[in-house]
């Protein structure tokens, strides 16, 4: 038996992970979380923010995810999330654009509703930023 975590990350993209992991660390809506070996059968909801996935030899993959859902059982942990970016596959440059974009359609914002929506939209592009920088 291993003395491991199973950790597997998918969006409707695909699958970001799956692999061994010493931990997994994600931003749950009610806080950060991190999950050990033999964690509590457990469900959580996660936000904006990146995911962090400890591995055997000592190495840190981090992820860039705008939410999902996470599930804790028996050593394996299932996120479901909308979407996981490995920090390594994100080109910078697209994603300071992307700011750019998305403070600019904040903006230029009318209703409260276009409003929360560039906010929403900020934050993914900012989370994308930080993770591909390697400041999260």
């Amino acid at each position: 038996m291993s003395e491991n975590l199973l950790v597997e990350i998918v969006s409707p993209d695909g699958a970001a992970f799956r692999g061994e992991a010493v931990s997994f660390r994600a931003p749950g809506v009610q806080g950060g979380f991190e999950i050990l070996r033999n964690h509590a059968p457990m469900v959580a909801a996660t936000g904006v923010g990146p995911v962090y996935v400890t591995l055997p030899n000592g190495n840190v993959a981090t992820f860039a995810s705008s939410g999902g859902f996470v599930e804790v059982l028996d050593n394996h942990v299932i996120m479901l999330a909308e979407t996981a970016e490995p920090a390594s596959d994100i080109d910078v440059d697209r994603a300071q654009r992307a700011e750019e974009r998305a403070k600019e359609r904040l903006e230029a914002s009318q209703s409260a509703e276009e409003r929360a929506e560039a906010k929403a939209e900020l934050e993914k592009a900012r989370n994308r930023l930080r993770a591909g920088m390697g400041k999260v």
